[in-house]
């Protein structure tokens, strides 16, 4: 019995997978990578897998197959037959164990296709092995095999082997769906990028419908773009994903997905979000291409930097408002962007201070992927905190200054927003500590109810000030 691993064992590439772990660590191996491809596809894996270090344990395999295969080898050999490099191969088979042998790509060979029929015809003869895979170059091997397990989302790969083989089994892979793919664009968060319509709002242009059209398509564009990023991150970070208690579900993470799909789709909602920024305004352009560079250098490097790391987010947030005045074609407000950079470097606390709490009560000393050790909670803690209180302080200072007198007829009321904005810094802050908060806090303000009531009075107070 000869089993594929790429999509078939697991469900995922080792290719893309350790090219990915490589060039999350050294981005500008993507230079060295193309050299290596003009050796071949096997040099390519060979000088890849020579690079990183993939952990076997938390891969995402298809676990009705490896049930099946662990049931397979106690009544006959099984053999790992795979395209991947040898020294990934081998790790996946000791985690998976009773293989009696491990067949793959050397460096030089690429066992893949028809070198693989070959190799396995050598080594069984004709008809004298059975051989499970997933894609249609498997047929190159099932030509030659008695019997095919087929692992398809559908049925026309069964189909397709039946004509050149016996089909013995079938086994159900994920299939990507339109919910699928919302899920790792993360929709959701595109909430996030509402901070677009701020300067809007804060300048009192409501009305003015030029200014309305120009803030919503700049709102499109951070929607694209977000995603693009959202795609890049979690395919550059699927090995720290796959140790959180809920990023491991993420589509790409889960397997759910086709790693390879990934980039392509990256690089399609990139391109789409600049060409419509362009036409917003050239400033929207330049402040759009900044956010993308700080995002990204953020999900390369910057994340796993202590205190770097929150300090980049919270500008990453005020940044969509210095958007939003770009859209506008007008100069943005001092007083909006202390306020926010104060605010949004709490709620960039809030959402380490969660994760290493949840590390704590995991029993680990450190959170994966991050700067930071459990001992940091206090610290954290008490800065973010702090940074919370002073974005009320901004807030008052903006209120008793002249600037709020000629934008609002009765500017005393906007004093209210002050408690309102302290009860919900503080009550965040206190859900967080008990271990309760979503490790995103955003996302949580937009679910909790409480929240959606203190902002609805804060707009209400803000209309009865104007």
């Amino acid at each position: 019995m000869c089993v594929d691993l790429d999509g078939t064992l697991i469900r995922s590439d080792l290719l893309v997978e350790s090219a990915l772990a490589l060039l999350a660590r050294k981005p500008l191996t993507v230079f060295a990578m193309l050299l290596w491809l003009l050796g071949g596809k096997a040099r390519l894996k060979r000088e890849i897998a020579r690079r990183v270090e993939l952990d076997a344990t938390t891969l995402p395999y298809n676990h009705d197959l490896v049930t099946w295969v662990r049931a397979e080898q106690q009544v006959r050999p099984v053999v790992l037959c795979t395209a991947a490099d040898a020294a990934l191969a081998e790790l996946v088979a000791a985690h998976v164990g009773g293989f009696e042998l491990t067949l793959s790509s050397d460096g030089a060979l690429n066992l893949s296709g028809a070198n693989k029929a070959q190799a396995l015809v050598d080594r069984y003869g004709e008809r004298g092995f059975d051989y499970a895979g997933n894609a249609a170059v498997d047929l190159h091997v099932w030509k030659h095999a008695r019997s095919a397990i087929v692992i398809a989302s559908g049925p026309s790969l069964a189909r397709a082997a039946a004509r050149v083989t016996e089909v013995e089994r079938t086994f159900a892979s994920p299939k990507a769906s339109v919910h699928k793919w919302l899920k790792a664009l993360r929709v959701h968060q595109w909430v996030k990028n509402v901070l677009v319509f701020l300067p809007l709002l804060a300048a009192h242009r409501m009305l003015d419908m030029h200014a309305v059209a120009d803030t919503l398509l700049a709102f499109f564009c951070f929607n694209l773009c977000a995603s693009s990023v959202y795609l890049t991150n979690d395919l550059l970070d699927l090995a720290a994903d796959r140790q959180h208690p809920r990023k491991r579900h993420r589509p790409f993470a889960a397997g759910t997905l086709p790693l390879t799909a990934g980039p392509i789709a990256a690089i399609a909602l990139l391109i789409s979000s600049f060409a419509l920024a362009w036409l917003v305004e050239p400033t929207f352009f330049a402040v759009l291409l900044g956010y993308y560079l700080l995002t990204s250098a953020y999900s390369l490097r910057f994340k796993r930097i202590m205190m770097l790391d929150v300090v980049v987010l919270a500008l990453l947030y005020t940044t969509r408002i210095l958007a939003g005045a770009a859209a506008l074609d007008t100069p943005p407000s001092f007083w909006l962007l202390a306020f926010s950079m104060f605010i949004f470097l709490s709620l960039a606390m809030v959402k380490r201070y969660t994760e290493l709490l949840a590390a704590q009560k995991a029993g680990k000393v450190t959170a994966s992927g991050r700067g930071y050790d459990v001992e940091d909670i206090p610290l954290i803690q008490s800065l973010g905190g702090s940074s919370g209180y002073l974005s009320v302080l901004v807030l008052a200072l903006y209120i008793n200054s002249t600037a709020s007198e000629s934008l609002y007829r009765h500017p005393q009321y906007l004093w209210v927003l002050c408690p309102l904005l302290l009860y919900w810094i503080s009550r965040t802050w206190a859900i967080a500590h008990r271990g309760i908060m979503h490790d995103d806090p955003v996302v949580f303000a937009v679910k909790d109810s409480v929240s959606r009531v203190l902002l609805g009075l804060a707009a209400l107070i803000a209309l009865l000030a104007i």
